[in-house]
């Protein structure tokens, strides 16, 4: 009986034989290496993205910083100089946090629909799709990325405002700052990364950002409350998410907003946003996953 030979396992998992070395450690094509969370490739490919945006800094976060930053100039010398008043702060101070938001939601928005698109108009897609990364870990990395851009124009415009006369932010909600900055950048990420999907040249990512991200932006109460506008508009005011986001961050700053009379209207705000961001991922988790405009 010892003579017979021994049967292998069949959880065993093959070996792929190297010249002179006998059996290696490798497995066999095809058996996969990473079972459960790719830690490392996720913070290489994150760490890439960073990199990227931060070798042209000029350009991707003090650019837009001086850009939106001219925004309160130009509203507060054209409509601030009568000590004008706005939910009982002077205009300056209540559309200096809109403006940071907005300048966030925008670049979150720039960085990930720059992604997928530009591997496909240079052909280096295969860069994103060959590594050992699951599709949710290529969708954390690359949105991971985008809020970070974010984050730092938003600190870079903050900055800045605080060094202009006449706006002075308070932290009178924390909780509300933190997250619908968070969620506005989350959500421009996520639509990025879309557009980036659908996209096959830089025009159509630039259609997007025309007609769609700036109008949203700019009609979103950014510059005005909504209480000042006919009931049909305020209705389709509340129906743009970009409103939720700017109202919101405000109230982090100056504890009055126009979603609603009650903190807990601002509440319902939050939860909407973070629902949205939901169904986002999963809508651009199930395109990764089927390949839509990525593999032949």
């Amino acid at each position: 009986m010892a003579d017979q030979p021994v049967s292998p396992s069949v959880n065993a998992t093959p070996q792929m034989p190297v010249a002179g070395l006998g059996q290696s450690t490798f497995p066999a094509q095809g058996v996969p290496v990473f079972h459960r969370f790719n830690r490392l490739g996720l913070w290489t490919l994150y760490m890439k993205e960073v990199r990227r945006f931060f070798k042209v800094q000029t350009q991707t976060i003090w650019a837009p910083a001086i850009t939106t930053l001219l925004f309160l100039v130009i509203f507060t010398v054209a409509m601030g100089r009568e000590g004008r008043t706005v939910l009982g702060v002077n205009f300056a101070t209540f559309i200096a946090p809109g403006l940071i938001v907005m300048g966030m939601m925008q670049n979150a928005f720039a960085n990930s629909s720059f992604s997928f698109l530009a591997g496909k108009i240079q052909g280096t897609i295969i860069d994103y799709l060959m590594p050992p990364l699951s599709n949710a870990e290529l969708m954390l990395a690359l949105i991971g990325a985008a809020v970070t851009r974010a984050v730092l124009v938003g600190l870079a415009l903050y900055g800045a405002m605080l060094l202009w006369p006449g706006v002075h932010l308070t932290f009178a909600h924390p909780w509300a700052i933190a997250w619908f900055g968070l969620m506005g950048a989350i959500m421009l990420a996520t639509v990025g990364l879309l557009t980036s999907l659908w996209a096959e040249k830089f025009d159509h990512n630039a259609a997007v950002t025309n007609f769609v991200i700036a109008p949203l932006s700019l009609l979103s109460g950014t510059f005005y409350v909504i209480d000042n506008l006919a009931p049909l508009f305020q209705t389709i005011s509340r129906l743009n998410p970009f409103f939720y986001v700017i109202s919101g961050f405000r109230f982090g700053f100056l504890g009055q907003s126009d979603i609603g009379d009650t903190n807990l209207a601002v509440l319902h705000g939050a939860i909407g946003l973070g629902v949205l961001n939901i169904a986002l991922a999963g809508l651009v988790y199930g395109l990764l996953r089927s390949g839509w405009k990525l593999k032949g």
